[in-house]
């Protein structure tokens, strides 16, 4: 176990990043989102009461291409099939645990840029303000992150911006649609506005979600497909669950409804 957390902490903090403590289950171990960054008597607070607590950076000024290599996929082959390596060239990168990569750009300022679970096959892009991204020199078990390069986050480089824009194209409705209200909503209409809409405020979410998984694989969703519109729901929701949450909400449900169709059969 790393010694040294809290000072990698502070200095993280002095450089102007919103830190996380992490658990060993890459959850944080406080409430973050739509918080102020932590200050340096609050770090040190945390860390005395959390000693081996991971550190985590907010994606709130910057951006990260998040490469995933385990359980047998490579996201190096999307990035490699892009043809581009220069664009993720002298930038801030570091490995991960896994043995994937996480590619740091700042945000532009006249952009959005939207976060993208799945943003190529095993790569994610994680932008979402209230979203995190872990740093070294955190250790998962016995495998640590750990920086390959000491260079600045570099804006990203316009073919990677044309290509995040052209997989986020905004779509704007036809003027009729305007002022158009639907009446005689049902259920199925609710699930399918959560999807876009999210689940809702602070408190309510994990309901929400077991509500929302349940209802399509009522209706005879595939498992596999209600796993990815949940993590889209949560994705469009302000104060977004930890991915590992929704994981575990999924994988309740299922069998929730696997024991609901055995009675039903009997």
């Amino acid at each position: 176990m790393h010694p040294n957390l809290v000072n990698y902490a502070l200095s993280y903090a002095e450089h102007g990043f919103s830190v996380i403590p992490i658990g060993n289950n890459k959850r944080p171990l406080i409430k973050f989102a739509n918080k102020p960054p932590l200050t340096n008597t609050e770090i040190h607070e945390i860390w005395q009461k959390y000693p081996t607590a991971n550190i985590a950076l907010k994606t709130d000024k910057f951006f990260v291409i998040d490469v995933d290599r385990h359980s047998g996929e490579d996201g190096m082959k999307s990035i490699k099939a892009l043809n581009h390596n220069e664009w993720f060239k002298d930038t801030l990168t570091e490995r991960t645990a896994h043995n994937g990569f996480h590619f740091f750009f700042t945000k532009p300022k006249d952009l959005k840029i939207q976060q993208s679970i799945g943003f190529l096959p095993n790569v994610d892009l994680k932008a979402h303000e209230n979203n995190y991204v872990v740093v070294a020199p955190s250790m998962l078990g016995d495998k640590s992150y750990k920086w390959l390069n000491h260079e600045p986050m570099r804006e990203p480089p316009k073919g990677l911006i044309d290509l995040i824009l052209e997989k986020q194209k905004e779509f704007k409705p036809v003027e009729q649609l305007e002022g158009y209200k639907p009446t005689g909503k049902t259920q199925t209409t609710e699930l399918f506005e959560k999807i876009a809409n999210g689940l809702g405020k602070t408190g309510g979410r994990n309901n929400a979600l077991a509500s929302f998984i349940g209802g399509l694989l009522f209706r005879n969703v595939d498992p596999d497909v209600a796993a990815q519109l949940a993590v889209i729901a949560n994705n469009n929701t302000k104060d977004a669950l930890p991915i590992q949450e929704v994981e575990r909400t999924l994988n309740s449900m299922v069998e929730k409804e696997i024991r609901r169709r055995e009675a039903n059969s009997e």
